[in-house]
């Protein structure tokens, strides 16, 4: 796939293998960038040039049960804390001893999660519209708006019935969702293209289905506050996911503060690339 200066490896971590894209100096400051739900690594395309150039050292997987990586079967083995492990496990593959963590949407949960949990190993943290996992479930709670934008997890908990849906007619469902919740021309075809592809790999729909079902069954400890510096960009017109929960995450913080992109959607790294990419080169280099 046609991004400038990104080479790929497999690599080996205790429990999965993971797919990897790498870009930027050997020497630059480890960063990893976690992709969310229904994307892969190539959900950063518009980053990784520009921040490997600013000096980063980039290494950007398909998560666990997503493109090219392991799809482990079993809805426990999507649980955050293998989630959270999985970024650890690939930072001491490739021997980096703190990282800069960056994660959207499901990625961001893993980020959060991965950033409460092991804050010595996090040097930064930053997240693109992405609650933290420790304040979903009591701000949904006080915000019965929030629930009605949340009712398709309902749907995810079904068995089979989903994956077929999500799959039929080269994942038109899917398509539609990318296209019908971003602005106009922010998944070009040839992208979305590249997406039905990473969806329809054997087993995958299954698997990024089975992120949802862990995250709703699954109990969960109390997490850590966090400590490490944060930055939250969060696009205001997103569908699926109030600012609220931006606010409430930022409480949840020692050393955070809030950019807002009031015309961006949940999609903001594609929609504003060179603002998303100012800021995270200034915050994270």
């Amino acid at each position: 796939m046609d991004v400038a200066g990104v080479a790929f490896r497999r690599v080996g971590l205790p429990e999965v293998s993971l797919h990897v894209a790498e870009a930027g100096p050997d020497s630059g400051p480890a960063t990893i960038l976690l992709h969310g739900f229904p994307e892969f690594w190539y959900g950063w395309r518009h980053q990784i040039g520009p921040l490997s150039e600013a000096g980063l050292r980039l290494v950007v997987p398909d998560q666990r049960g997503y493109g090219l990586s392991d799809k482990p079967r079993g809805v426990a083995a999507y649980h955050l804390d293998k989630l959270a492990a999985d970024v650890i496990a690939l930072a001491d593959a490739y021997g980096f001893a703190t990282i800069r963590l960056v994660g959207h949407d499901w990625g961001g949960l893993v980020a959060w999660w991965t950033a409460s949990h092991y804050p010595d190993r996090i040097a930064r943290l930053a997240i693109l519209n992405a609650p933290h996992p420790g304040i979903v479930g009591s701000y949904i709670r006080r915000h019965p708006g929030q629930w009605l934008r949340s009712s398709y997890v309902g749907l995810f908990q079904l068995p089979v019935l989903p994956e077929r849906l999500l799959t039929l007619d080269r994942c038109r469902a899917l398509r539609h969702a990318l296209t019908s919740s971003s602005r106009p021309g922010a998944f070009a075809p040839a992208d979305i293209d590249r997406y039905v592809e990473a969806w329809l790999q054997p087993g995958a729909m299954t698997a990024m289905l089975n992120w949802y079902r862990a995250l709703a069954r699954l109990p969960r400890a109390e997490p850590p506050r966090v400590r490490v510096p944060t930055l939250i960009l969060w696009g205001k017109q997103d569908t699926a996911l109030q600012p609220g929960l931006a606010e409430a995450s930022l409480d949840l913080c020692d050393d955070g503060r809030i950019a807002w992109y009031p015309q961006a959607t949940h999609w903001l790294a594609h929609e504003e690339p060179a603002a998303v990419n100012t800021a995270l080169r200034d915050f994270l280099a």
